[in-house]
Order: C-alpha cells, then sequence, then structure tokens
C-alpha cells in the first residue's frame, strides 16, 4: 500500500505536551471490554468441546474464527478510521461488538457450533475496528517518550477483564457433563436436548455483555474526546510505501509471535490443569486458576506502567521475553505443582509485551499511525493460526509439550527487543533512534 511520506520530527513537535487524563480514562473503558470477551474464549473452549464432541483441532476453530477476523477486518477497520476519525469508529466498533455478542443466543437456541462460530466473527469484527482505533489513540493522546507507559496503563484494564472474565465465565458457563462415553451412546434426539440444555448458560453473560456494549457506545459517541492533529486528517497524499520502516515489519511478525503464545497457553490452560499429572482438578476449579495467568498480566501492567518510563523499552521487552521462555521451558519439562504455576507466571512476563511491540511499531511514523496500527493489528492473526497449530500437535503429543510452539514465539520477541524495535525508514535520522 502506498502512502505519505512524513516529516517524522514535525509529527513529534506536533504531540500533546501532556496526557488528556479523562479521554483516557473514557477509551481504558474499551480495553476492559474487549479484554473480558477474548477471555471468555478460554471457557468457550472447554464447555463447548464436550457438547459438540471436538478434538482439540475443531475446539482450536473458536480462536481461530475469533483472531483470524484481526487479519480480515484490520484493513477495512483502518479505512473507517480515515474516513470518520478515531472517536466514531470506536463507536461503530463497540456497537459491532454487541451485535455479535447478541448472536450467541441464536446459536445457543439451537446448538449449533457453526452459530457460535459466526458470532464470535461478528463480534470479533467490532473488536478489531476498536483495537485498530483505539491502541494507537491512547499511545498518540500524550508525549511520545510516555507512549509505552500510557498504553501498559490501558491495558493493564484490558487484564483487569480478562482475569475476571475466567472466574465469572466458570462460575456460570461450566458445567458437570456427561462421560464423552455416555454422550455417544444418546440417541439423536437425546443428544440434542443435551446439547441445546448445556448450550443456554452462554444466552445470559452474552446478553448482558451486548447490553453493556450498547450503553457504552452511545456514551462514547456523546463524549467529545479530542482530536490528535498529528495522526488524524492527513488524506490523499501518496509517495511512499509503509513497507519500507523496518521496526513496524518486523513488529507485526512480533505481535503475530505474542498473540499467538499468549493465546496458546491460554486456551489450553483448563484443559492442561485437569489433566492428572498436572493439577489433578475439574474443569471449573481449574478456570479459577485461569484468571492467576490472566491476573498476573494485569499486576504485570500497572508495573509496567511506571516502569516504562524510567527504563527503555526493548530491554524491558527483551528481558520478559527471556524469562517467558524460561518459564515455557520448566512447565514442559516438570509435572505437577511445578509445571501449572511455571506457565500462570508467565501471564506476568506477556504483560509489557503487546503495548511495547505496538508502541515501537508505529513510533514515529506521524500521521501513518493509523496505517501502521491496522497492520500491528492484522498480526494478532497469530492468535488464530498458532493455538491452532499448537491444537493439532496437542492431539498428536499431548498438550504438555505442545507448548513448544509458544517457546519458539518468545524466543523470536526476545530478537525484536534488543534488535529489530529500533525505528529504521524514510525521514528516521540515526540521532532520532538514540
Amino acid at each position: 500500500m502506498a502512502i505519505t511520506n512524513v516529516n517524522n520530527s514535525a509529527a513529534t513537535a506536533s504531540a500533546p505536551a501532556s496526557t488528556n487524563k479523562s479521554a483516557l480514562g473514557v477509551v481504558t473503558t474499551l480495553f476492559f471490554m474487549w479484554g473480558f470477551l477474548t477471555a471468555l474464549n478460554d471457557i468457550l473452549i472447554p464447555h463447548l468441546k464436550p457438547i459438540f464432541d471436538l478434538n482439540y483441532a475443531e475446539a482450536m476453530l473458536i480462536q481461530f474464527a475469533f483472531f483470524s477476523s484481526y487479519f480480515i477486518f484490520a484493513i477495512p477497520s483502518g479505512k473507517i478510521i480515515d474516513a470518520v476519525g478515531y472517536q466514531r469508529a470506536m463507536v461503530i466498533g463497540i456497537f459491532t461488538l454487541g451485535i455479535g455478542a447478541f448472536l450467541f443466543i441464536p446459536a445457543a437456541m439451537i446448538a449449533s457450533y457453526p452459530l457460535f462460530l459466526g458470532a464470535l466473527i461478528v463480534l470479533a469484527a467490532g473488536m478489531t475496528v476498536l483495537q485498530v482505533s483505539a491502541n494507537p489513540y491512547v499511545a498518540v493522546l500524550g508525549p511520545p517518550r510516555t507512549a509505552s507507559s500510557r498504553l501498559n496503563l490501558a491495558q493493564a484494564f484490558n487484564s483487569l477483564g480478562t482475569t475476571i472474565a475466567p472466574y465469572l465465565g466458570g462460575l456460570i458457563i461450566l458445567s458437570a457433563v456427561p462421560s464423552m462415553d455416555e454422550i455417544h451412546h444418546m440417541a439423536p434426539n437425546v443428544l440434542q436436548a443435551f446439547r441445546v440444555h448445556q448450550a443456554s448458560s452462554v444466552k445470559l453473560p452474552y446478553f448482558g455483555l451486548g447490553l453493556i456494549a450498547v450503553i457504552l457506545g452511545i456514551a462514547i459517541a456523546l463524549f467529545k474526546l479530542p482530536v490528535i492533529s498529528s495522526v488524524e486528517h492527513h488524506k490523499g497524499e501518496v509517495t511512499e510505501s509503509i513497507w519500507k520502516y523496518r521496526h513496524l515489519v518486523l513488529g507485526v511478525i512480533g505481535i503475530f509471535a505474542y498473540v499467538g503464545a499468549e493465546v496458546s497457553i491460554g486456551s489450553f490452560l483448563v484443559n492442561y490443569f485437569s489433566q492428572k499429572e498436572i493439577g489433578n482438578i475439574t474443569e471449573k476449579v481449574a478456570a479459577g486458576y485461569v484468571s492467576f495467568y490472566w491476573g498476573s498480566a494485569m499486576v504485570g501492567r500497572f508495573i509496567g506502567s511506571a516502569v516504562l518510563q524510567k527504563i527503555r523499552t526493548n530491554l524491558i521487552l527483551g528481558t520478559a521475553a527471556v524469562i517467558a521462555f524460561l518459564l515455557v521451558c520448566v512447565s514442559m519439562l516438570t509435572f505437577g505443582h511445578l509445571a501449572m504455576w511455571s506457565i500462570i507466571i508467565v501471564g506476568l512476563f506477556n504483560s509489557v509485551m503487546f503495548p511495547s511491540i505496538f508502541t515501537s511499531g508505529i513510533d514515529q511514523l506521524g500521521p501513518l499511525t493509523s496505517k501502521g496500527s491496522t497492520y500491528l493489528i492484522m498480526g494478532i492473526v497469530g492468535g488464530a493460526i498458532l493455538p491452532e497449530l499448537t491444537g493439532v500437535l496437542a492431539d498428536k503429543i499431548g498438550i504438555h509439550h505442545s507448548f513448544i510452539i509458544p517457546a519458539i514465539c518468545y524466543l523470536y520477541i526476545v530478537f525484536y527487543g534488543f534488535a529489530g524495535s529500533k525505528p529504521r525508514g524514510p525521514g528516521i535520522s540515526e540521532a532520532a533512534t538514540l
């Protein structure tokens, strides 16, 4: 895609001198909302797996449908921002998300797995618009030097949503089900009635979430968010390719690897912890432990928001990735509580990765920020592809050692943090990258 060549120093100079705290507070509510909905997928997987008699690869279609939407809808989302601006794009995204949540009701009423996947695609389409608009908006809502800190703070509330969702979702959605042998021997009419009954538990939570989305969309539409002149209203000038910005291209791969690793781990935790040699606990109890995984990410982001104001982003990112890699290896090589808690603590070091990769990727892009954001959000498709590959591997060698895929992802993030994140591209001087 050909786009504008910009003077990055000028764009930086026109950035806000201080953070607009009221605007940041309003937009942060969106981060909480999409975090909550994303983490509910970790409950849907073990809930729908026995209902529809799915293997791990088939169950991972939940994440595939959800996260592939980011790849499909990211470029249209960027065009929406160009056409109507950041605020209206956020409103469009939250209403679309609400429609997707409401679609869970008919999917549950007829107990159709394809309809559940369709509802997830619509929900994720709305979330894509939110991600493409809200992430860069928060990043440029104040001085460039505190962009990573600001986005870490917003992402901390995203993690608050992901922490609460598995616990509440486990209480409301997960319930005891007959053994697979009993399910296989059910008559067709009995089996369909069983599926409808079990699937009905998702209706109330998703209806409530859809209603909240509508109310939140109206509230954001009525709030006067500031226009950031350095990144908005730069249309129609076409001279330079965005793919010449090396730190952005490598950042897209970094987002792909990070989201793929985080989702691959989170998606399997309930099943992983319930295995006899790991946690030997019920799925309902295991869902509570998933909250620790996401909760540690929340704690890490609050800490990271403060630390990133004093220490360079690339050093924090590279170090966190090294530790995450080592923790995954420990979990793969051990059993029992050590295997459980080492994989849970990975969440703490995941915490700073998305905000750090994202802000590094759009660093010094100026008016190209929305374009760069579009491609970075497309990288979230890693959450569709890598969990599916992990699922295929889990069917062959077991969940325990299928975590080799996330481990490899963390190694790439080590490279990006220490070497690939340095801004390089047209109009970026060596002095500006020091």
